[in-house]
């Protein structure tokens, strides 16, 4: 994965509470292969309603955007990693949101997009901000826990695991091999206080 540590970049106000992982992606179009690309889909259904904020993803004022701010318990429903796919593949890095679903929370990290955890208000006052809808860029700062809009700044939660392994790229596996170090360390360590509870590796009869 790409390390996350800073990103600039324009962000789309998506003022709706509980969007599930059936409207980021609908489970029809999972049946298509992951290399093939799932952004297109991304809340599909409700992109195709006129009165949905969500058809602010079509227009040209915020195509390119990397950040998506969201409402209450973004990502609920099924566990379906598909979801993130879909945000990652059309584009984007980073979800603030007031509330996500556990599961989808845990798979965001496993595909590099940041579930960046702010109050309620703040996620209102996000929404409401008129430089964001104009297109003017956000700052996501990982490592002091920021989102910067202009002049002001408010602090985002991230469970420390999965802020090591945003900012270092790494998925659960590169996470283990990361403390191999202290692994090798212990196994020594354990060989000599406990010989009887080791492995007997000599040849088979």
């Amino acid at each position: 994965m790409t390390p996350l540590i800073v990103l600039d970049a324009k962000a789309c106000p998506l003022p709706l509470d509980n969007v599930d992982t059936d409207q980021l992606i609908p489970a029809r179009f999972m049946k298509r292969p992951r290399g093939d690309g799932y952004g297109q889909f991304l809340l599909h259904d409700l992109r195709q309603d006129a009165a949905s904020p969500a058809r602010l993803l079509d227009q040209d004022a915020f195509k390119g955007c990397e950040i998506l701010i969201a409402g209450r318990n973004f990502g609920c429903g099924s566990s379906r990693e598909a979801a993130v796919y879909a945000l990652a593949d059309f584009g984007f890095r980073c979800v603030i949101a007031s509330g996500f679903g556990d599961i989808f929370a845990s798979n965001a990290v496993k595909n590099g997009v940041l579930p960046a955890l702010v109050s309620a208000e703040q996620a209102e006052a996000l929404l409401a901000d008129d430089s964001i809808r104009q297109g003017a860029p956000i700052r996501i700062d990982l490592p002091g826990q920021h989102i910067r809009i202009g002049n002001h700044s408010i602090d985002f939660a991230i469970d420390p695991v999965w802020k090591t392994q945003l900012l270092n790229g790494w998925d659960d596996i590169d996470m283990t091999v990361s403390y191999a170090g202290a692994i090798a360390r212990f196994n020594q360590s354990d060989a000599l206080a406990r010989p009887w509870a080791q492995p007997d590796r000599s040849p088979a009869q």
